[in-house]
């Protein structure tokens, strides 16, 4: 008691003399107030930088699918628009002789016919290889009108077939033609040429749903505008813009920050078999920014929790360190206590260790006391016999006694007491299968449950239930294919008792090993089992005063029948 009763005084005395400013309590609570406050807040900057990152992806996102929709939308529009008109002239020209074109009147039919169908033809005309316009219809004076130095004139002799880029020419206004090269009967060629109404593609910009920081426009491949853009200006004016390489997939998308701290997402799409490339610019507020406003109050919660939480954690670490000198005082009674636990838990290993080492030679002599009792049994003529046979019962009779002395020892140190409630069968069974649940999908196991309406609750372990129709499932699992099937059915058996069967369609166990499957560590399972599943079933099944039947075919199936009384009395 001396030496017990010296530590704590030591401790105080310590405490007393060091006090609160003592560089060891002051350290501790340092220590303890950076420690936790990081612990605590930078989960909150994780998320908060993941929410930053996934506003910035989701922002961004949604800026590419806008222009993306609309560049697909739009070059499709185009596309259409223009391959439509250029079907048509090719039609035109070869299908009519090129005596009938050459009559104005018919010329003039011509147009008023393709307008009347497809629209946003302006004129037509035919040139001669010279580059004279022979033939026209229209309404400007342009016949005999010489285009041999206009640049559209050189390449449809190039390509056969042309669409230019938007120009003024000689009516002074912006337009663009689409030319085709034709054989003219005899010898030489002539182009027939119509003229395309910018107001066509102008409309196809109106009718998009665009917002104020959103704009559209078509440019060709010197970045010249060729239709008005609400950022840019009007139409024909140079843009300082980069075009991309004409890729195959001819949708590019970029992103960057311009000098004036903007930011603009810019699509481009290039119009087949045409010079023009559709170009879609939305401008946006700088990303930072832009989360700034849209989550300000979180920044205004997430600066309130950090105070808080920095005050908890001061308030908590200085009440810990004071809480720790009053525990300092205590630790050397602690010591002693915790000494007697261990010295008590080492006698009990030690006991539970002797336990399983008298066993052995215990179920030794009780087969030699056995043997003993057979031999006298069969030797009528031994003196004393009798005496024998009183021996052998004696020796008998006192392994057993040591026998549950050590199981009783043995049990304590494993001892689970069984805790009785009502449960309803019904809704056990479905816990148990629940567990099974994604096997049985996997495995495609129809699980057929009968159970009938109005069964009354048993008293009983439910967990002890649980085990035990759970390793009788999981066998059952183990025996079916897939696609195989499983009954648990269960009746009112009678006023005492109620039975529950699970029934398989699996491969079944031999009569042989039927024998044998309640014993410990006896499996048809190979490496896969442990041989002790059945053995705690059966162990479990008895100890809440049932009882567990089993019959099975090869090839058949097998069914598991446990008995349990309505109330358990263990």
């Amino acid at each position: 008691m001396k030496a017990e009763e010296k530590i704590p005084a030591q401790i105080e005395s310590s405490d007393e003399e060091s006090g609160w400013t003592t560089p060891r309590y002051h350290r501790l609570r340092r220590l303890s107030i950076t420690v936790t406050s990081l612990v605590a807040l930078i989960p909150l900057m994780v998320m908060l930088l993941i929410n930053y990152y996934q506003d910035q992806e989701s922002y961004h996102a949604e800026s590419f699918y806008t222009i993306s929709r609309m560049l697909s939308n739009t070059q499709r529009t185009l596309e259409y628009a223009v391959q439509e008109r250029k079907a048509a002239l090719s039609f035109i020209i070869s299908e009519i002789p090129y005596e009938q074109l050459t009559q104005k009147e018919h010329l003039q039919r011509v147009l008023q016919n393709l307008n009347h169908s497809f629209g946003g033809f302006v004129d037509l005309g035919i040139i001669d290889s010279s580059g004279n316009q022979a033939y026209y219809v229209g309404p400007y004076n342009l016949e005999g009108k010489n285009y041999r130095d206009q640049a559209w004139f050189s390449e449809v002799n190039i390509r056969g077939e042309f669409v230019s880029d938007v120009f003024m020419g000689f009516r002074n206004i912006p337009h663009f033609v689409i030319a085709f090269k034709h054989e003219k009967p005899g010898k030489g060629y002539f182009i027939f040429r119509a003229t395309i109404d910018m107001e066509m593609i102008s409309k196809v910009f109106y009718s998009l749903d665009m917002d104020r920081n959103t704009d559209a426009f078509l440019i060709n491949q010197k970045s010249v505008l060729q239709t008005s853009s609400i950022f840019y200006g009007s139409i024909l004016t140079q843009l300082d813009i980069e075009i991309p390489p004409r890729y195959r997939h001819r949708e590019v998308i970029d992103e960057y920050e311009k000098s004036d701290g903007k930011w603009e997402t810019s699509g481009f799409s290039f119009i087949q078999d045409t010079p023009f490339i559709l170009c879609v610019i939305k401008q946006r507020e700088n990303p930072f920014l832009h989360w700034l406003y849209r989550r300000s109050d979180m920044l205004w919660f997430l600066l309130v929790s950090i105070i808080l939480i920095l005050a908890v954690v001061v308030y908590g670490s200085s009440h810990t360190i004071k809480r720790l000198r009053e525990l300092d005082k205590r630790r050397a009674k602690v010591y002693h206590n915790i000494e007697y636990t261990n010295k008590m838990a080492t006698i009990g290993r030690m006991a539970a260790g002797i336990a399983h080492e008298i066993n052995n030679p215990l179920a030794i002599i009780n087969e030699k006391a056995g043997l003993l009792s057979d031999l006298t049994f069969h030797s009528k003529d031994l003196p004393d016999r009798d005496k024998f046979f009183g021996l052998a019962e004696s020796i008998t009779k006192s392994v057993e006694r040591c026998s549950g002395v050590t199981r009783r020892l043995l049990g304590f140190a494993r001892r689970m007491d069984v805790k009785k409630e009502a449960i309803e069968v019904k809704q056990l069974l479905e816990e148990v299968i629940s567990f099974q649940k994604t096997e049985m999908i996997h495995r495609k196991i129809d699980i057929k449950m009968k159970v009938p309406e109005g069964m009354k609750p048993i008293i009983s372990d439910r967990g002890q239930l649980q085990q035990v129709f759970l390793n009788i499932v999981n066998n059952a699992f183990a025996a079916v294919d897939i696609g195989g099937e499983i009954i648990i059915e269960t009746d009112n058996g009678d006023a005492q008792t109620i039975a529950v069967s699970v029934t398989d369609n699996g491969v079944g166990i031999s009569e042989n090993n039927l024998k044998h499957i309640f014993e410990p560590f006896y499996s048809t399972k190979g490496e896969f089992g442990t041989g002790l599943g059945l053995s705690i079933t059966h162990d479990i099944v008895q100890k809440l005063g049932g009882s567990i039947k089993v019959r099975s075919k090869l090839g058949e199936g097998t069914c598991f029948t446990v008995i349990l009384p309505r109330e358990t009395n263990h």
